[in-house]
C-alpha cells in the first residue's frame, strides 16, 4: 500500500470492534474515498480480500449454495420427518416383539445424533469450512442408511439407522446451513425459507416411497432405493457448496463457551428451542399410529406424515420470506403458539379422518418455522465469527430433549389414558418452548409490537 494512501490509525484501545469481534487483528483507516477500510498491520490486504466483502445476497454461486443446502435439507430433516413411517413399521411388524417405548428409541437416537455433534460440527465448521464435513458425513449417512436394509435385529437398526446414519446427517446439515450466512444478509430468511422446503419435500416423497417400496419390494429395497437417492443429491452438495468467506480458525476456550449463557437473549432462545422440541417430534413421530388407533384406513393413515411435510414445505417458505419483511422472531412466535393451539385443539377433541387430515396440514405449516428458522434465530443475536459455535450449542441443547421425548411418550402411551397425555406434553411443551423465545424477543426489543426482530 502506497505512503499517499496511509493515514494515522487510531489507538488500539479506541478501535471498534471487527467483523471477528474485539480480537479482530484488523485496523482500520481510510483511503482517498473516505470510506474506512481494514488494514492488517505488516501484510498486505490484497492477500484475503473477502473478509471484508458484504455478502452478495444472490449471483449464481450463492444460489447454488441454495442449492446444495438444499439436497442437504432433503436427505437430512426430510429424512428424519418420515420416522413416523418407521415407528409404524417397526412396532407393527419388523420389530413388533418390542414394546413402542423401546423402539422409540431408534429415532429418538436419531435426533440425538444430529443435533448432540453441533458444537464439535459447529467448532470444526468454523476452522476448515464445510468441504470435508460434508464428505465425511454424505459416507456416514449413505453407509447407515444401506446397512439398515441389512438389518433384521433390533440393535441392527439402532446402530445403523439411529447412530452410524445419524452422526453423518450431523455433519452434512449443519454445515450446509451455516454457510448461508455469508452469502446472504438481507435475503437471508428467504434462502433459509427456501432451502427448508427440501425437508419437507423430503418429508412428502420418503414416506410414500419406503411405504411403497415395502410392500412391493420388501423393507431391504425400500432402504436401498432410499440410499441411493440420498447418495444422488449429496453427490450434488458436495458440488455446489462452498463457503464464501475462508475459515477463521481460533482456539475454543472454556470462556468462549460460556459467554453465550451470559447474554440472556441467548439463555431465553437455549430454552424456548428445547421445550418446543420436546412438543415438536411427538406428532410428527406418531401421527400415523394414531391414525391406525382412532380407525383411520391403512392406506389413508399412511399418507399423514406426507401430508404433514407437505403443510411443512409451504409454512416453512411463509416463514422464511416473512421474517425478512416483519422479523424473524415475530413470525416464529406467532407460527408456534399456532402449533401449540392446533396440538391442544384438534388433537384432544374426539378424532375423526376430517380432525387428523386437517391437523397434520396445519400442524405442518405452523411448525415449518422451526427448521426455516431456527439457525436465523441464533444468527441474529451472534457475532458472525462465532455462529458455527453457537449453533452447535443451540443443536446440542436441544439433542436433550430430542433424544428423551420419544421414550417419555412411549411410555406415557402405554398408561391406561395414555394418547390424551402424550397430546397434552406435546401441545404444553410447544406452548412453553414458544413463551421463552417471546421473552427472549421482549427483553431485546421491549413490549414494542411494530419492532421488526
Amino acid at each position: 500500500m502506497s505512503t499517499s494512501m496511509q493515514h494515522e490509525s487510531l489507538p488500539a484501545s479506541e478501535l471498534p470492534e471487527g467483523p471477528y469481534g474485539s480480537s479482530d487483528p484488523t485496523r482500520l483507516s481510510s483511503d482517498s474515498t473516505g470510506i474506512a477500510r481494514p488494514e492488517m498491520e505488516n501484510t498486505k490486504i490484497e492477500s484475503s480480500p473477502q473478509l471484508t466483502d458484504e455478502a452478495p445476497d444472490g449471483g449464481a454461486a450463492a444460489w447454488l449454495v441454495v442449492l446444495g443446502a438444499w439436497c442437504t435439507s432433503f436427505c437430512s430433516f426430510g429424512w428424519l420427518n418420515s420416522v413416523g413411517v418407521f415407528q409404524e413399521y417397526y412396532q407393527n411388524v419388523l420389530l413388533s416383539s418390542y414394546s413402542s417405548s423401546v423402539i422409540a428409541w431408534i429415532p429418538s437416537l436419531q435426533i440425538f445424533f444430529m443435533m448432540a455433534m453441533g458444537p464439535v460440527v459447529g467448532t470444526l465448521f468454523d476452522r476448515y469450512g464445510p468441504r470435508w464435513l460434508l464428505l465425511i458425513g454424505s459416507l456416514l449417512h449413505v453407509l447407515g442408511v444401506m446397512m439398515a436394509s441389512l438389518g433384521s435385529q433390533y440393535y441392527q437398526i439402532l446402530l445403523a439407522q439411529g447412530v452410524c446414519s445419524a452422526i453423518g446427517v450431523a455433519c452434512i446439515f449443519q454445515p450446509a446451513m451455516n454457510v448461508i450466512g455469508g452469502w446472504f444478509d438481507k435475503k437471508r430468511g428467504a434462502a433459509f425459507g427456501i432451502l427448508s422446503t427440501g425437508s419437507s419435500l423430503g418429508g412428502v416423497v420418503f414416506p410414500i416411497m419406503v411405504n411403497r417400496l415395502i410392500r412391493r419390494a420388501g423393507f431391504g429395497w425400500a432402504m436401498r432405493a432410499g440410499g441411493f437417492l440420498i447418495l444422488f443429491l449429496l453427490i450434488i452438495a458436495n458440488l455446489t457448496i462452498r463457503a464464501y468467506r475462508p475459515p477463521h480458525p481460533q482456539k475454543v476456550t472454556g470462556a468462549m463457551v460460556r459467554k453465550p449463557f451470559t447474554e440472556p437473549e441467548f439463555v431465553l432462545l437455549s430454552a424456548g428451542l428445547f421445550c418446543f422440541t420436546y412438543g415438536l417430534f411427538v406428532p410428527i413421530n406418531y401421527i400415523t399410529v394414531l391414525g391406525l388407533h382412532a380407525g383411520m384406513e391403512p392406506n389413508l393413515a399412511e399418507y399423514l406424515v406426507p401430508m404433514l411435510n407437505a403443510g411443512s414445505l409451504i409454512g416453512r417458505m411463509f416463514s422464511g420470506i416473512m421474517g425478512d419483511r416483519v422479523g424473524k422472531y415475530n413470525i416464529f412466535i406467532v407460527v408456534c403458539y399456532l402449533s401449540s393451539i392446533w396440538i391442544l385443539g384438534l388433537l384432544i377433541p374426539t378424532i375423526t379422518n376430517a380432525s387428523l387430515i386437517a391437523f397434520a396440514v396445519l400442524f405442518g405449516f405452523s411448525s415449518g418455522a422451526y427448521v426455516s428458522l431456527l439457525t436465523p434465530l441464533v444468527m441474529q443475536i451472534s457475532p458472525l465469527n462465532e455462529i458455527g459455535l453457537r449453533t452447535g450449542i443451540i443443536f446440542f441443547i436441544n439433542a436433550v430433549a430430542g433424544l428423551t421425548t420419544n421414550p417419555i411418550n412411549g411410555a406415557i402411551l402405554a398408561q391406561p389414558n395414555g394418547w390424551l397425555g402424550m397430546k397434552l406434553f406435546a401441545g404444553m411443551f410447544c406452548l412453553v418452548g414458544t413463551t421463552f423465545v417471546l421473552a427472549a424477543r421482549v427483553h431485546k426489543t421491549g413490549w414494542r409490537l411494530n419492532a421488526t426482530f
